[in-house]
């Protein structure tokens, strides 16, 4: 490696700190259950827009995030400036964001303008703009600061507020319902969507700019470095490669029982209650974190992450065995189970901050943008198999909804809902005993990048 390196800040991050660059987590994540749960229902049976259109324009619009990940974060990594490399993305993404949610939970369509081009319009610019913001945020996270544990401890603000945000969204519809009706206005729904809207939207700019204008960007990039290698070196980094296969193996295992605890409480526990499941699985992950911080700091960050996949494995082992009367068994496992909750979300995050640290030792650049676009692909590639596959298997097994389901059904269930997921997490699990970077080996990465920076700025 030859040239000039770019120049990397290091400085503390007070608890202020990481509260301001946390809050943005909130409203991204109270977003996505209103868009993906709420808003198709709402398009279909209140708006009059088509369902088979709805299905085409979702599927589309994943495709289309596929693209824009990588190319947003190629883009953030890129852009010099006086207001660093990251916040004006994050600002542009956030009024466009807030903007795209007051017209598509609003909608206004003139006479003679088909409802199919506004919806597709204005769907695909909100997640242009959640792109535009979500990438270059998460980016921002690991290059604030170069401290092995305090990583872990600045992802867990992030990450419990996510969970926070997700808990928000699933409560505020009902809130919103039993004020609207009490109220006697009507249409509710029509009432409802405008409400989030204007709570939402602002809540976005809000902590978006509270976030750009408290943070310091501590990575400054003089324009000197190195050529770029691009893609090619960010997939010929070991370590990531071995980090990004297990967490989408894992995520795999975790979005299938996201998306049949459902069917599996209604039909297998024969029991109405998965909205108090859900609640006790967040919970638990929130209160657990701080527990899962210490681990960390203890045993590793590799070696907590594989103690908390393996609780979550012990105990859907046990949710395989469940059927009627057994919903009080089934709501212990699923507390033990959130017990390792929130350690998937922060951990993988906080390694991940590390493998970048390696591949700016390589190559001399930071260049988290490229890094986090490819996670944000292998997150929604695991979301996307998830549904994909548990409703196909469960589809293909004679699944009705709303009757007595056969047996056949009820053992796929079972098996898909619990039995998949372990063996994804033992095989996750497998994977990540490969990886190589410890927290001494990371005092490593971390003095030969200071040492490089300091050869070239003193010679």
């Amino acid at each position: 490696m030859s040239g000039k390196r770019p120049k990397y800040h290091t400085m503390g991050l007070s608890r202020t700190d990481k509260l301001a660059y946390a809050l943005p987590a909130i409203p991204l994540a109270v977003i996505g259950i209103p868009v993906y749960v709420f808003l198709p229902k709402f398009y279909t049976d209140t708006i009059g827009l088509d369902i088979s259109t709805i299905g085409i324009l979702l599927m589309a619009v994943r495709i289309f995030d596929a693209f824009t990940d990588p190319v947003i974060g190629f883009l953030s990594d890129k852009t010099p400036g006086p207001f660093g490399r990251r916040k004006p993305y994050i600002c542009i993404g956030a009024l466009g964001l807030a903007l795209s949610i007051l017209f598509l939970f609003r909608p206004m369509v003139l006479p003679g303008r088909p409802l199919a081009c506004y919806f597709g319009f204005w769907l695909f610019t909100l997640f242009f703009f959640w792109t535009l913001i979500t990438i270059p945020y998460e980016s921002l996270g690991p290059e604030l600061t170069p401290d092995y544990h305090e990583r872990t401890s600045l992802f867990a603000f992030r990450d419990g507020f996510l969970i926070f945000g997700t808990l928000l969204a699933a409560a505020a519809p009902v809130l919103i319902d039993s004020a609207v009706r009490a109220s006697g206005k009507m249409p509710y729904e029509k009432l409802r969507f405008s409400i989030m809207a204007f709570v939402f939207a602002p809540m976005i700019v809000v902590f978006s700019f509270y976030c750009i204008f408290r943070i310091k960007e501590t990575f400054m990039d003089d324009g000197n470095a190195d050529p770029d290698p691009g893609f090619v070196a960010v997939l010929q980094n070991r370590p990531f490669l071995i980090l990004i296969t297990a967490f989408t193996i894992s995520a795999l295992g975790s979005n299938l029982p996201a998306t049949l605890i459902l069917y599996y409480v209604q039909y297998v526990l024969q029991s109405s209650n998965a909205e108090g499941f859900l609640l006790i699985y967040f919970l638990t992950g929130i209160l657990f974190l701080p527990f899962w911080i210490l681990m960390s700091r203890k045993l590793g960050k590799k070696r907590a992450w594989i103690i908390s996949m393996c609780i979550n494995t012990g105990a859907f082992s046990g949710v395989f065995f469940l059927g009627p009367g057994d919903a009080h068994i089934y709501g212990v496992l699923v507390f033990l189970s959130g017990t390792g909750f929130g350690a998937g979300l922060v951990l993988p995050s906080s390694i991940q901050a590390d493998v970048i640290d390696y591949d700016q030792l390589l190559n001399g650049q930071r260049r988290e943008g490229r890094y986090i676009g490819l996670w944000s692909i292998a997150k929604k590639l695991s979301a996307a198999l998830g549904v994909g596959i548990g409703l196909l298997l469960l589809g293909n097994t004679g699944y009705s909804p709303n009757v007595a389901q056969d047996a056949a059904t009820l053992m796929m269930l079972r098996v898909l809902y619990a039995l998949v997921p372990c063996l994804c997490n033992i095989l996750a699990i497998t994977i990540i005993c490969f990886y190589p970077i410890t927290e001494k080996e990371h005092v490593l990465i971390r003095r030969g990048i200071e040492n490089n920076v300091n050869s070239v700025f003193k010679g």
